[in-house]
C-alpha cells in the first residue's frame, strides 16, 4: 500500500492516537548519482538526481501503528 505524501497544505496524522509529529518512514527510491573517486579510490557523491520515489510505509512513533496515516490540513493552509 502506498502512503500519500504530505504537501504544502497537508500533513500526516495517525488515525489511532492523533500523532502529528513523529513517524518512521520507509521509502524506496531510484536515483542517479555522480560519483567522484579520489586518487586513493575513496568515493564522494557530488550530484544526486531522484528519478522516482515511493513511500512504502509509515509507522507512528507514539503508538507503533503501521499504515494508519491520513492526510489532514495544516493550520493556516486555507488562509
Amino acid at each position: 500500500m502506498t502512503v500519500p505524501q504530505p504537501t504544502t497544505e497537508t500533513r500526516w496524522r495517525c488515525t489511532l492516537c492523533g500523532n502529528l509529529t513523529r513517524f518512521d518512514v520507509t521509502r524506496s527510491s531510484k536515483v542517479v548519482e555522480y560519483v567522484h573517486l579520489d586518487l586513493a579510490g575513496a568515493p564522494n557523491v557530488e550530484e544526486t538526481e531522484v528519478v522516482s520515489e515511493t513511500i512504502d510505509s509509515v509507522r507512528c512513533r507514539w503508538c507503533n501503528a503501521v499504515d494508519q496515516i491520513e492526510l489532514v490540513d495544516r493550520p493556516g493552509a486555507g488562509s
